[in-house]
């Protein structure tokens, strides 16, 4: 585990405490009346509700809005952007002479990649050093996914490994350099997010997920930043292989999507964190704030024993979760105290 990483978790068992970090960006806009259009392609006004966040919830760390978007569209893929939703990738062909156009493509000329760089480098200077400043990639399967269609590159695990393997190679260079990009904004925290790679098997999830994730992983080895590898959906069966890629922290989804997190938590080594797991659209969407106090109360007693937990969400937050229940979920975790004997 990095440095960073064990130092804050070390710090916080000291005093019997936990790190929260809930994955929050979207619920920022209601904060400051943005959008999500205007958040997404206006570095100034995503780094207003960044800051917004900080300073009424103070987690310990913040992360930008979560977009899977942002390389794909920096590959020129054709990419759709609601005024009040995500920005949505369209499925769309492609040929052997759009792998070679975008082999050729620079992302670290893209404006729009380039703004969630200089949202990092707000961040960096901006945010106070008790909050470790966060950034998000899409990982290597997903970022393939995104440009032949889920489905598609589900398929071509079993009928075109050797073209996937391609792509997958090309992602994982394009995201290499926004990886470098991102650190030398002051990032700490590198998350991968790979949520398509719930539609594989282990065996598949090793080839054309983790084993390209690891390369990720090693080009951030010297750099001192932490690596997070965050899944969607039920991905017990890949745990296994998300920690032998390396990463310092594994984020993982919320009981109603199948995760049991202590029973997971209890065969993972101490040298790496898991994060998670209360549910993003449950009691924190639709209930009152007892009700996620209740929650986040239980996930902390489940997981007493194990020094390596922080409490996070199992994604990120909609941007229509009451600010209320956020605000629930930060004071119980900041009141729980460990037992002075753990």
């Amino acid at each position: 585990m990095k440095k960073i990483f064990k130092e804050k978790l070390l710090e916080k068992e000291k005093n019997r405490e936990r790190m929260v970090a809930p994955l929050m960006g979207f619920p920022g806009i209601n904060m400051t009346n943005c959008t999500i259009k205007l958040a997404q392609q206006n570095y100034g006004e995503q780094f207003k509700i960044l800051k917004a966040i900080a300073e009424t919830f103070e987690p310990d760390i913040l992360f930008p809005m979560m977009d899977l978007s942002v390389e794909v569209n920096a590959l020129g893929r054709y990419t759709i952007f609601p005024k009040s939703d995500s920005a949505t990738v369209v499925k769309d062909r492609f040929t052997d002479d759009d792998f070679k156009l975008e082999k050729n493509v620079n992302i670290s000329f893209d404006m729009r990649l380039l703004g969630y760089v200089e949202t990092v480098k707000m961040m960096s200077v901006g945010l106070p050093d008790s909050i470790l400043k966060g950034a998000y990639v899409t990982g290597p399967f997903s970022l393939a996914s995104l440009i032949l269609g889920a489905d598609d590159a589900v398929m071509a695990t079993i009928a075109q490994p050797s073209h996937l393997h391609k792509l997958c190679q090309l992602t994982t260079e394009k995201i290499q350099s926004y990886v470098r990009l991102l650190i030398a904004a002051g990032a700490q925290v590198i998350c991968i997010l790979e949520p398509t790679s719930v539609m594989l098997g282990p065996d598949q999830f090793k080839e054309f997920s983790s084993d390209y994730v690891s390369h990720i992983v090693k080009s951030c080895r010297y750099t001192g930043v932490a690596t997070v590898y965050h899944t969607c959906g039920n991905t017990t069966h890949l745990v296994d292989n998300m920690v032998e890629s390396g990463v310092d922290v594994i984020s993982l989804d919320s009981p109603r999507a199948g995760v049991d997190l202590p029973e997971i938590a209890g065969k993972l080594k101490s040298d790496i964190a898991i994060m998670g797991n209360i549910d993003p659209t449950g009691a924190i969407l639709k209930g009152q704030p007892e009700e996620v106090e209740t929650e986040v109360n239980n996930l902390l007693k489940e997981m007493e024993s194990f020094h390596n937990f922080i409490l996070s969400t199992g994604c990120d937050l909609p941007q229509e979760t009451p600010l209320p229940n956020i605000e629930a979920l930060m004071n119980t975790g900041r009141r729980y105290r460990l037992p002075a004997n753990i």
